[in-house]
């Protein structure tokens, strides 16, 4: 067998005649000049025998597992970023979840959401306000109006206090012992008393700061506070 050179345009169109996988060189143009194929006669052959049908199949599963290849690099590189789940983290994310519901749950039924501001909106047109003797009996007026609305919540009037003494108790001792001058007084029926030795500004102070930790609104309890 006979070896020749040719040069790359006229190779690649060898090569783009392949019709079987290995097809040699010489059984292509034997096809395309309408020659009869022969059986090659096995020769020792030189070490590097261009083989144009080979050379394509092998370029094509090149090129597929190259292909391939990305495809897992991709798809590890996406996993790195992203952290395992484990059992204990499913666990501890439903008892997330079931721990939200449940605190949802509990403000609900508790009563501690926010009111709504129709609940102390009567205190800014009680015509019983002007009737009270004086901004201490106008200031408990409001106090006992404000308990009735919501007695359950009412406790709340204990954390307000002044820089080191109390504003309201549940007993007239406990405010003498925090100021001999506090004049307590008892707010209606509540069970609850409150320092009255304060001038008007300040009573309004503490009855504003009242409503709001009772989750009055702002602007209205700052209304009603001014009837004071």
């Amino acid at each position: 067998m006979k070896y020749i050179e040719v040069d790359e345009q006229l190779y690649r169109y060898i090569a783009s005649r392949t019709i079987t996988i290995g097809e040699s060189a010489s059984d292509i143009l034997r096809r395309e000049l309408n020659l009869p194929l022969k059986k090659e006669i096995e020769q020792e052959t030189p070490a590097t025998i261009s083989q144009p049908g080979l050379e394509v199949a092998d370029s094509a599963v090149a090129e597929t597992a190259a292909d391939s290849v990305e495809a897992v690099t991709s798809v590890a590189d996406s996993s790195d970023s992203v952290a395992p789940v484990t059992p204990a983290d499913s666990v501890a994310s439903v008892e997330s979840e079931h721990s939200d519901e449940t605190a949802t749950g509990e403000l609900q039924s508790s009563g501690a959401a926010p009111r709504s501001v129709a609940d102390y909106n009567h205190l800014t047109s009680d015509s019983n306000v002007e009737q009270m003797k004086g901004a201490v009996g106008r200031f408990l007026y409001l106090l006992e109006q404000v308990h009735n609305s919501d007695s359950e919540l009412f406790s709340k009037v204990l954390d307000v206090q002044g820089k080191g003494r109390l504003y309201f108790a549940t007993s007239k001792e406990a405010l003498l012992a925090s100021s001999k001058t506090a004049n307590p007084k008892q707010i209606g029926s509540s069970g609850y008393w409150v320092t009255t030795n304060n001038n008007t500004a300040r009573k309004q102070a503490i009855l504003r700061d009242v409503l709001q930790h009772l989750n009055c609104e702002e602007t209205l309890a700052k209304s009603i506070a001014q009837r004071i």
